[in-house]
């Protein structure tokens, strides 16, 4: 597999690593502990196994995420975020707050 370099702009390269349908929200997940696949896939209802698949596996290869299996029986595998991934915290705290103080849609009458 051939990777694409990633961009000098450090919020280009954020993006690069976190953009598209669900990075962030498996980032703000696992900011709570480790979690299970399934565990994950529940807590964020409409994602599909194989793009939660594919974002880990980026965050895998990026450092973002560690992945633990361990030898029971039945399996059990374990995402965790590396102190990389913990560095995002702060960033998803500030837009968690930047998004809650932006006034919804005016209600509209009946």
């Amino acid at each position: 597999m051939t990777t694409t370099p990633l961009p000098e702009c450090g919020v280009a390269r954020f993006l690069a690593l976190l953009g598209g349908p669900w990075a962030t929200l498996i980032v703000r997940e696992l900011l709570h502990g480790p979690h299970r696949f399934t565990e994950l896939r529940d807590a964020l209802p409409g994602i599909s196994p194989h793009t939660l698949t594919s974002r880990l596996r980026q965050f895998e290869a990026t450092g973002i995420v560690t992945r633990t299996a361990y030898a029971e029986i039945p399996p059990r595998v374990e995402y965790r975020l590396t102190p990389l991934g913990e560095g995002l915290r702060d960033v998803l705290e500030a837009m968690a707050s930047w998004g809650l103080s932006v006034p919804g849609p005016a209600p509209t009458a009946p």
